[in-house]
């Protein structure tokens, strides 16, 4: 009669960690937006453009002391191919104006709550509606899956069929057509100029949404970058041959805001960009701290830069986006 051999306890134990190695590596966190939201999709099927991701979308939280934001960690999504938009209702008493928000991270990643869902956090008890855009984001800096367009086209078609959506379903979302505009951090700001300039789709027409204008109303660009090429010293700075070659007196209402000590995005990014648009007639203000660095979203702290909603509020009162 044969005797059954029972495997010794530390081998199964090894097995159970080795499958839940396995199982966790399978199962990538995934950014979810609080609850009573949802992401909507963008395109109704593969979007143009599409490129392949290095990896499965993820979620991760930057805990490093040394890149903490009012001494608090953030959150950053990678490899996004699969764009989409999460509508934040007003609370407040509806204005009829709406923001689409673009995160910032280089065309890399997407600053997700430090540079999204913090600014819906801020807007929609104010009476604003905020999209917050998941733009696509698939790779690192391998032209054509990164960078500001030309170099890639895809953030930029992203941004014009989200403005295309909101406006397209304006009445439904009780969203004032005439007041959508768009706000971006960094290379979100770059897209927020991009926006501005590129009135006109540079994609192939999908759907009806693709028929209504995608140009933003109004325009808010917070430490952007990609906007000065060249010499970064203050003899010569040069704007973007894109946004040079595109920009018109059609532009919307810009409103900027950068520090000094950016030494991420130089200052130079929004003088250069400031000066484009007042020698084009477009109605522009901007805000010029001496500190606060890059990345700082709208966590305050004791620099007076981190006070910058509030110059926002009042500008779009002046503009006429919301009441003064």
């Amino acid at each position: 009669m044969g005797i059954a051999m029972r495997p010794p306890i530390c081998l199964l134990l090894a097995a159970c960690a080795l499958f839940a190695l396995r199982d966790m590596s399978a199962q990538q966190p995934v950014w979810q937006p609080s609850p009573g939201h949802t992401q909507i999709p963008i395109w109704p099927s593969t979007p143009p453009d599409a490129r392949p991701a290095k990896g499965p979308e993820t979620v991760e939280t930057d805990t490093d002391p040394k890149e903490l934001v009012a001494g608090k960690p953030w959150l950053y999504i990678s490899n996004v191919s699969r764009p989409t938009m999460t509508v934040y209702s007003p609370t407040g008493k509806n204005t009829g104006a709406a923001v689409v928000v673009f995160p910032g991270g280089g065309y890399q990643i997407l600053a997700i709550d430090l540079e999204g869902t913090e600014v819906c956090d801020w807007l929609v008890p104010r009476g604003i509606a905020c999209i917050l855009l998941k733009y696509r984001v698939p790779a690192p800096h391998l032209t054509p899956y990164w960078g500001a367009y030309p170099e890639s086209p895809i953030a930029l078609e992203d941004a014009q069929r989200t403005l295309g959506l909101v406006r397209f379903h304006a009445a439904q979302w009780h969203i004032d057509p005439h007041k959508i505009g768009v706000l971006g951090f960094s290379a979100g700001g770059h897209l927020v100029a991009a926006t501005s300039v590129h009135t006109g789709r540079i994609y192939p027409a999908v759907d009806a949404a693709d028929k209504v204008s995608c140009r933003p109303d109004f325009a808010i660009a917070i430490y952007p970058g990609h906007l000065s090429f060249g010499d970064e010293k203050l003899a010569r700075p040069e704007l973007n041959p894109d946004i040079r070659a595109h920009l018109t007196s059609d532009a919307p209402p810009t409103f900027i805001l950068q520090n000094e000590d950016d030494h991420v995005d130089g200052i130079n990014q929004s003088l250069v960009y400031y000066i484009a648009l007042k020698n084009a007639g477009v109605p522009v203000e901007m805000h010029l701290y001496a500190q606060g660095g890059h990345a700082f979203g709208l966590r305050p702290t004791q620099l007076p830069v981190t006070r910058w909603p509030q110059l926002v509020e009042t500008w779009l009162g002046t503009i006429g986006m919301i009441p003064e």
